[in-house]
């Protein structure tokens, strides 16, 4: 049984609205990016292991799900990779990650769209991917004051609409452990891989500060 989390203003529109409209005047005044989420450890240690993986090819597809300020697909432009979207429902979101990839002369090979991924129709116009990436969106859903847990299945759901038996869906989480993500995607993935993510101990507990895991669809 997975318990669900406390809601909190870091699942609601509003709060990254607010957010981002911060952001956006502080990269004109001063050329900050902003804030990454979980920090840039975490960011590079995904792209480490997709540029480890001889099975993904740099023209490959990758989806980057709520993609903030845009920076993990910047990283990846920067590492040669050509057909990146990111997505995010925040238009102010995507407004800011899209200034910073056309100053950063990547706009060729980065695409920044709002959609509401919990909409099943706004997700399938997107395509298919080889790749989906999240770090924190579902973190986000699951801190929403309304139906949590509906709004993650919706989501999940979702993504096995722009997935095959080829694709991959890397998430990397803050708030569930590893045991509480497969137990939560059982219905629709597979655990494929463990990233290794830094280890803390405590009180004769071990644990994870972020839980990194990749997952296939589940094929029926």
């Amino acid at each position: 049984m997975v318990e669900e989390l406390n809601s909190s203003e870091l699942g609601t529109k509003e709060y990254w609205d607010k957010s981002y409209d911060v952001e956006i005047n502080n990269y004109k005044s001063h050329g900050d990016v902003g804030e990454i989420w979980f920090d840039e450890d975490s960011q590079l240690r995904i792209i480490k292991w997709i540029l480890k993986n001889d099975k993904i090819q740099k023209s490959d597809k990758i989806l980057d799900l709520g993609c903030g300020n845009g920076m993990m697909l910047v990283e990846l432009a920067r590492e040669g990779f050509t057909s990146l979207i990111g997505v995010d429902y925040s238009d102010l979101a995507v407004k800011l990650a899209s200034e910073i990839a056309k100053d950063q002369d990547l706009s060729e090979f980065i695409t920044y769209k709002q959609a509401d991924l919990l909409s099943e129709k706004e997700v399938m116009d997107l395509g298919n991917f080889r790749i989906l990436h999240d770090k924190g969106t579902y973190d986000a859903i699951s801190l929403n004051p309304s139906e949590p847990k509906e709004k993650r299945n919706a989501y999940l759901r979702n993504l096995t609409k722009i997935m095959d038996e080829e694709s991959l869906f890397i998430i990397t989480s803050c708030n569930w452990t590893q045991a509480e993500l497969v137990e939560s995607f059982k219905e629709y993935f597979v655990l494929q891989t463990v990233i290794p993510t830094p280890v803390f101990k405590f009180g004769g507990t071990v644990g994870n500060v972020v839980t990194s895991l990749v997952f296939t669809k589940k094929m029926s």
